[in-house]
């Protein structure tokens, strides 16, 4: 079975019908203000609204309130929560209630010790692995930068996850290949400039990951 592909950090309907367009299985809207793929509520309602039913959209918060929670789910209606702030595991499990639907908690690695603590979240019912931002860093992701893929083949997790984490046409193959990753999630990998999607290399990065063959499909549920 074909990899899985999550394009994040959708803001427009032509990047949107371009995901759509290339086969990818996953869109994902940013609702973290200091992002350059932030998107507000509403425009992210009326995008989900024309994904519905063609693709699994994903609502990425970061540390989100309850009220930040509510207004999303209300607006939004995602299939999938993503949490990519440093949430406990106890609100991720508080989190999942209140949202009622599947939640993807993003883990940051540097070592294979933060591969084996993602496990201290029963809730989450997959992971993203993401490259650990410097300290120096404004973003808790989408930093387009990769982190070494081999910890994953070699400390493999407990349930099912998506890689993440400066992926690109150039490198999504070898990606696949080391750590054997069921799904892949790119954002700034496929932008012509911060926060502004290309549809072509959309288009080349679902291509390049559909054409790693042999991998079972996650399951969103």
């Amino acid at each position: 079975m074909a990899v899985q592909v999550k394009i994040c950090g959708i803001k427009t309907e032509e990047a949107l019908e371009a995901a759509i367009e290339a086969g990818a299985d996953f869109v994902g809207f940013v609702f973290f203000a200091k992002s350059p793929r932030y998107v507000d509520a509403e425009t992210a309602g009326r995008l989900a609204e024309r994904a519905r039913g063609r693709i699994r959209t994903v609502a990425l918060l970061v540390d989100p309130s309850d009220a930040d929670l509510d207004r999303v789910l209300t607006t939004v209606d995602p299939d999938i929560i993503q949490l990519h702030g440093a949430e406990t595991p106890e609100r991720v499990a508080e989190i999942r209630i209140q949202a009622a639907r599947p939640v993807l908690k993003a883990v940051k690695v540097a070592t294979a010790a933060d591969i084996v603590a993602a496990s201290a979240f029963p809730a989450a019912d997959m992971f993203l692995f993401d490259a650990k931002p410097a300290k120096t860093a404004s973003l808790p992701g989408g930093n387009g930068v990769p982190f070494d893929w081999p910890l994953l083949a070699q400390t493999p997790p407990d349930r099912p996850y998506m890689l993440s984490g400066g992926l690109t046409t150039d490198n999504i193959s070898e990606a696949i290949r080391v750590t054997g990753a069921q799904a892949v999630d790119t954002s700034s990998g496929v932008e012509r400039a911060p926060g502004e999607k290309d549809p072509a290399a959309i288009r080349r990065f679902v291509q390049a990951a559909k054409a790693v063959t042999e991998r079972m499909p996650i399951e969103a549920a």
